[in-house]
Parts: structure tokens; C-alpha cells; sequence
């Protein structure tokens, strides 16, 4: 039984290790946008349940040595696609929803691994229960979740901060070829087997099983992640067991599908809440998952954890803090969003798959209640990452979320109730009053949630969404037609406004004030002449109120419907006197298939939301931009952000390249166009930064420099840099890895980004 559970733990290790890894391969080629890894998990639930219904074939319609054979041939065609590593060929090209280009890449180089890895668990418990008869296999159920959630903690503060991507695959890949071995050596165990052993024990195909009196199905996990799933309690195993088998009603399918798929789509939608305003890493994506996975843990493992009188209430409180902070959005703290998002999403997931194990079935209908349960994942998966970004103009997928938790628990309440009643059972009589009751808070607050979505909506002149973003076009002012104003809205912050008026109409306003750090670049190469200037997001075009006859400004915009309303609601480039060009598609691999275009400057402006764009910020994508600058050309770093200082890693970065830097703060002046903003100055021209206009308005450096954080295309952490504002955290400022490492105490940690240099040195 050791090698069993061995070889499980890794098998639930890998499958959970993979995620993350694949996820940030794949991440900076298809924009950084908090869909990217929305994709992903669809994918991800997808080859689950492929592998789940594998597992049930095989071991339905197979002999036992078939069934061996044929998984040792799919293990090694999994092995020769080693080593894991997804084709450049698949990075985006153009402007239109990159989805199923990511689906492709991950099925070219993880397809097959995912596949083997979610199909053998099942196999290797139905395989454990023939080679060890009279031991259930079960209890390989928590080797399972321990390698699952092992997995998920250590990838983003062991595995991302100390490994480059690459060493990550290629260790992946060496402990699966390991993964595979064990197995192996499981196979040939059963192999000798002798089929009477086989059948008895329920390892043998269907009619073997069926002639040995099998009373349990190979288990099927959690049905998102877990790779294995828990012996039903007496409700559904002994007592069951005893009676006739019930066969599930088209009402029980229905709630089989609807409460899984219903956990799925919250996990996607809160981690696409927390990434848009933060930054598309996998902290943010392993901490709803693990949340999610805790929760399957919890409710399969024992009924008596999920207590309807404690998490319904709970419920009702979950709901009014996912409306508060919808409500209140980039005005709370980032630790206060992820603290919210997170216990809402537990609690509503406890729900969810609180009511789901309460529905398991009689053990001949297992495998049928676990392929329902997984096809559940990946429908809400498929909601969320497909039919969610055709349907809204927003993010109103957890409004819906939400909502619907309220409903599908009442509904799996009262179909319990009307079991009861047909069997003559009774229940106290003040239950049903209590959950009336109870549901009243989530109704009240689900009403208040579709206010907001509606509110939300109300006033924008333009609204649309696709794959990148949230984009709404909102009028101020609008009781004062001559300070009447537009501002364009990325989700949740303001990316440029114009007024619909002249003078107004051509001042520059938001972070291109006249005391703007790019504002002073353009000042500086102003009277040499005309300027080639490249911006890299277009927004409203706002920056293009500088432009001059004979310029040329040279716009990088990957979201076509930023052009469309740049162009149609919004007059900066109409009205601008130089040659404004937009070139679609990825800023980065734009400018990497380009000739040297030999900018004065090169504005680098382009967030989703407030998120952090980290393939844009990464050594190699510098050394990119500087091959397009003139010798005295001036890089120009927006790095305004509520939540994460980016300040370290522009500046590590420079030093890293040999360059010169200047952070330039502005504040709003008091006017209302106007915001508070940071541009940092990369430069090779030393003289430039030491000219007085720049060096006036430069930050002095301080007496003692701050930390440099550099990223590359192979490490990025950001951890190091995510500011959090609460007690405990230490001195202001105090980055979240930071005050994790001090507390910690982990002395070996705080050197990883000196070791990553040393390393990349060498």
C-alpha cells in the first residue's frame, strides 16, 4: 500500500503543480490579461474530466490486464512528449480572442501528462483495493488532498521566488518520468494478479465486478481538482448497500451539474475580481483554488462539518461583503479585497459542496455522480471563460455566482424536505421557518447585488467587454456643459478623460499633466526638433495632445475595442497635428518584429485595470525598447498603482542594463482633470537627467538606496513588491514577501533575487 500512496501523492502533486507553472508560461504571450488564467482552468477542468470518464471506460468495458496495458501505453506516450515547454507558435497574433489559442497550447504540451495524471488515481485505488485485499483504498483519499495542497502552497513561495520557468518545467518533467516508474511498478504488481483476485476485490472490468459483488466504484476526486474522492459515509455506503438502489431523478442530475458548475464559475470569477486590480500572478490564482480545494476536502470527508445552521447565515453575511466591496471597489485595501473575496468564496463553495455530498448517491451510481460532478466544473468553467465575455459588459458572472448559491441551496434543501416527506419522515416543524428566514438575508443582498450591476451600467454613454478588459465610457460634469467631461474606465480605474469642449477639450489631463515625468521628456526634445515618439497603450490617445506637425506618435494597443472608442468617442488623435499611427496586437511582440524605429520616446503606459503587466516589465523586454530608442532616447515608465510599488524592479532593471533613472512624482494641482502620478526616466543619457528641468522635479535618491528587484522573462515575484497597509506589517511601505520573509525568518529566501543575478551572471 506504501508504493500506492507514493505514487498517488505524486501524481495529486504534479496535477496541481503543473497549473500555476503552465499558467505564467503561457501568460505574457497572450497580453497578461486575468482571462488568460480563466483559460487556463477551463482547460484544466476539462482534462479532468476527460481522464475521469477514461478511468470509467477502461474500468467498465476492459479486463483488469487490459486495463493495465492499456494505461502503461498511455503513460508512455506521455513521457516521450517530455520536457513541458508550450511553442512559441502559439503566441497571439492580432487582436481577437485568444482562447482557443491557449487551449492549443496547453494541449500541445500538457495535454497529454494532465490527461495521465487525472486518469491514474482512480485506476491506482481500484488497483490498491485487488493487491491489498481487505485494506481500503480510501484512506489514500488524504495522501491525495496532502500532495494536492502541498503543491499549491509551495509554488509561490518555494518554487516561483527560488526556480527560473525553465528549471521549473524541466524539474516537472523529471518527477513525472519518476511518477510514471511507480506506476509502472503498480502495473506489473496487478499484472500477476490472478483475475479471480481481481474481480472479488472490484479491481476487474464491469461484469467481472458485477459477478464478485463490487460494492464501490473507483472514486473520481472532488470534481475540479482533487484527484481522488472520499468513501461515502453510512448514508450512502452501508445503509445503501442494505436497499435497493435509488436511481437519481432528472432533479438530482440537475443539482448533480448546477452545484458544482456554480463553485466553478465563483472560484474563476473572484480570482478575475483579485487580478484585475493587482496583477495576473499565481498567488492570486493558487489562493482561490486552494480555498475551493478545502472546501471539497471538508464537506466529502465528513457530513458533519457542513451544518446548514451555520454556513447559511454565514451565507447571507458572504454575499453583503462581496456587494460592500463591489460597492466600494478600488477604495479598499488590497489585504481587505483578498481577505473578502477569500472567505466569501469559501463560504459559498462550503455551500455548494456542502449540498453536493449531501445528494452522493447509492455506490452503483459513484462513478456516474463524480462524471456529473466534474462535467459541472468545466461548465462553469466554460460559463465564465466563454459565455461570460459575449454576454456582459461587465463582471457580473459573480453577481450571478452568488445569487445563485442562495437558490440552488434552497432548492437542494426542499428536495431533501420532499424525500423526507415521501419516505414519512418528519423534521421539527420551526426548521422551515428558519431557513426562510436564513435565505432572506442572501435574497435581500442578491436584489442589492443586481442594483449595483444595474447602477453599474447606468449612465455610461459605452460599454463594452471582450477578453482583455471592461471598457465604459462615463460622462461628468454633465449639469456644466463647459466642464462636461468624458473618462474612459478599464474595469474599475480611470484610463484618460477628455472634455467635449475647447479650450478644454485639447489640455492634457489625467497622468500627462505639464509637471508629468513624460511631459518633461517631451519638453526636453521639444526644441531639437520633431519627434518620433512610441506609446505603449493607447487609452483615449490623451498622451497625443503633444504632438506637433512634423511628429510622429506611433501607438502599440492589443485591445481593439480601446481603438474603437479611442477613435469614436474620443478626439486626441483626430485633433492631434502629428502623424499618429496605432499598430494592433501585443505591445512587445509588435515592437520585437519591428525594425528599429529609433524613438525620442518611448512611453510605456499599459495597464489592465490597475494590474501589473509583468512580461512588459522583465529585463528582456527592456533590452527590447532600448533597441528601438535613439542614443539619447528617454524611456518613459508610467508606474502609478494603489497596491504594488513597481519602483525596485524599474530601477533594478536599469542598473541591471547600465542606464540611468529618474522617478518624477506629480500630484493633481488641485484640479480636477488631473491625478497623481509616477514616471520613472530610463535613459543612456546621463546629461539629459542631470538638465534642471528634470533634475528639479526628480525625487532626490535617498541617503540609502531601497532594494532592486529584477524580473526576467524566467522570474518575476510579486510578493517583493505588493504594499500592504495594516497592522503588524512592519515600517510603511512594507511589501507583503517582505514582511513574510522578516516573520518568517528565512534568511535563504531573502537572497533568491541576488542568486537569481549571481545565476543569470554566470
Amino acid at each position: 500500500m506504501l508504493l500506492y500512496a507514493i505514487t498517488i501523492f505524486l501524481s495529486a502533486f504534479l496535477l496541481f503543480q503543473v497549473q500555476p507553472l503552465m499558467g505564467k508560461y503561457v501568460l505574457p504571450w497572450f497580453g497578461g490579461a486575468p482571462p488568460v488564467w480563466t483559460a487556463c482552468m477551463l482547460f484544466f477542468e476539462a482534462m479532468l474530466l476527460a481522464g475521469y470518464a477514461y478511468a470509467h471506460a477502461v474500468r467498465t468495458w476492459i479486463s483488469s490486464r487490459g486495463q493495465v496495458a492499456v494505461h502503461l501505453a498511455v503513460l508512455a506516450a506521455a513521457v516521450v512528449l517530455l520536457p513541458i515547454a508550450p511553442s512559441a507558435e502559439w503566441k497571439l497574433e492580432g487582436t481577437g480572442n485568444p482562447t482557443w489559442r491557449i487551449l492549443g497550447a496547453l494541449g500541445t504540451s500538457i495535454g497529454l501528462p494532465y490527461f495521465a495524471l487525472a486518469a491514474t488515481a482512480p485506476l491506482l485505488q481500484a488497483w490498491a483495493a485487488a493487491a491489498r485485499p481487505g485494506k481500503s483504498p480510501y484512506r489514500l483519499y488524504a495522501v491525495s488532498n496532502a500532495g494536492s495542497l502541498l503543491a499549491l502552497a509551495t509554488y509561490p513561495f518555494l518554487v516561483e521566488p527560488l526556480l527560473r520557468l525553465r528549471t521549473q518545467a524541466d524539474t516537472w518533467s523529471a518527477l513525472f518520468v519518476a511518477f510514471a516508474f511507480l506506476c509502472g511498478v503498480c502495473a506489473v504488481a496487478v499484472w500477476r494478479l490472478r483475475p479471480a483476485a481481481l474481480a472479488a476485490s472490484g479491481g476487474g472490468c464491469a461484469a467481472d465486478v458485477a459477478a464478485a459483488g463490487r460494492t464501490s466504484a473507483a472514486t473520481l476526486a472532488d470534481g475540479r481538482g482533487s484527484d481522488t474522492a472520499p468513501l461515502p459515509d453510512g448514508r450512502g455506503s452501508d445503509c445503501a448497500a442494505a436497499a435497493p438502489a435509488a436511481r437519481p431523478t432528472l432533479f438530482v442530475w440537475a443539482l448533480w451539474l448546477a452545484l458544482p458548475a456554480c463553485g466553478s464559475a465563483l472560484l474563476l470569477a473572484v480570482t478575475n475580481e483579485m487580478c484585475a486590480d493587482i496583477g495576473v500572478v499565481p498567488l492570486l490564482w493558487i489562493l482561490p483554488l486552494a480555498l475551493y480545494l478545502v472546501t471539497f476536502i471538508l464537506c466529502f470527508h465528513s457530513e458533519r462539518i457542513y451544518q446548514r445552521i451555520l454556513f447559511w447565515p454565514a451565507l447571507a453575511g458572504a454575499t453583503y461583503m462581496v456587494a460592500w466591496l463591489l460597492h466600494e471597489n478600488v477604495d479598499v485595501s488590497i489585504l481587505w479585497q483578498v481577505v473578502g473575496y477569500g472567505l466569501a468564496l469559501f463560504v459559498c463553495c462550503m455551500v455548494c459542496h456542502g449540498e453536493l455530498a449531501r445528494l452522493k448517491p447509492h455506490p452503483r451510481y459513484l462513478t456516474s455522480f463524480y462524471l456529473a460532478l466534474a462535467a459541472g466544473g468545466a461548465i462553469g468553467g466554460l460559463l465564465v471563460a466563454l459565455a461570460a465575455p459575449l454576454v456582459f459588459t461587465a463582471y457580473f458572472e459573480l453577481h450571478i455566482g452568488v445569487a445563485g448559491c442562495a437558490v440552488l441551496a434552497s432548492a437542494a434543501f426542499w428536495h431533501e424536505r420532499m424525500e423526507a416527506h415521501r419516505r414519512g419522515k418528519r423534521r421539527r416543524w420551526f426548521f422551515p421557518l428558519l431557513v426562510a428566514a436564513t435565505l432572506a438575508g442572501p435574497t435581500a443582498a442578491a436584489v442589492y447585488l443586481a442594483r449595483e450591476a444595474r447602477l453599474e451600467r447606468q449612465g455610461a454613454v459605452a460599454a463594452s467587454r471582450n477578453f482583455f478588459g471592461i471598457l465604459r465610457v462615463v460622462p461628468y460634469n454633465t449639469e456644466d456643459p463647459e466642464r462636461l467631461y468624458y473618462s474612459l474606465m478599464h474595469g474599475r480605474i480611470m484610463h484618460g478623460c477628455q472634455y467635449a469642449e475647447e479650450p478644454l477639450r485639447s489640455s492634457p489631463t489625467t497622468y500627462y499633466g505639464e509637471k508629468s515625468g513624460v511631459a518633461l521628456a517631451f519638453a526636453h526634445f521639444r526644441p531639437l526638433g520633431p519627434m518620433k515618439v512610441g506609446v505603449v497603450g493607447l487609452g483615449t490617445g490623451s498622451i497625443a495632445v503633444y504632438g506637433r506637425a512634423g511628429d510622429t506618435f506611433r501607438f502599440y494597443e492589443i485591445n481593439a475595442d480601446v481603438r474603437r472608442l479611442a477613435t469614436t468617442r474620443f478626439t486626441y488623435l483626430a485633433d492631434c497635428r502629428a502623424r499618429c499611427e496605432v499598430v494592433m496586437g501585443d505591445a512587445r511582440l509588435s515592437l520585437a518584429g519591428e525594425p528599429p524605429q529609433g524613438y525620442d520616446v518611448l512611453a510605456l503606459d499599459a495597464f489592465s485595470s490597475d494590474a501589473v503587466p509583468v512580461h512588459l516589465l522583465t529585463a528582456e523586454a527592456f533590452q527590447t525598447y532600448m533597441r528601438h530608442m535613439k542614443p539619447d532616447g528617454v524611456l518613459a515608465v508610467h508606474i502609478s498603482n494603489r497596491f504594488v510599488d513597481l519602483e525596485p524592479v524599474v530601477l533594478g532593471i536599469a542598473e541591471r542594463l547600465g542606464l540611468a533613472a529618474a522617478v518624477i512624482t506629480a500630484d493633481d494641482e488641485g484640479r480636477e482633470e488631473l491625478s497623481g502620478c509616477t514616471w520613472v526616466l530610463v535613459t543612456a543619457d546621463r546629461a539629459m537627467l542631470e538638465s534642471e528641468p528634470i533634475l528639479s522635479a526628480a525625487t532626490p535618491p535617498p541617503a540609502e538606496p531601497g532594494p532592486r528587484i529584477v524580473w526576467t522573462d524566467d522570474y518575476s515575484n510579486l510578493l517583493r513588491i505588493v504594499n500592504f497597509e495594516w497592522p503588524g506589517a512592519g515600517e510603511a511601505g512594507e511589501s507583503l514577501g517582505d514582511w513574510l520573509l522578516r516573520m518568517l525568518n528565512f534568511g535563504w529566501l531573502t537572497s533568491s533575487d541576488k542568486a537569481q543575478e549571481e545565476a543569470e551572471n554566470d
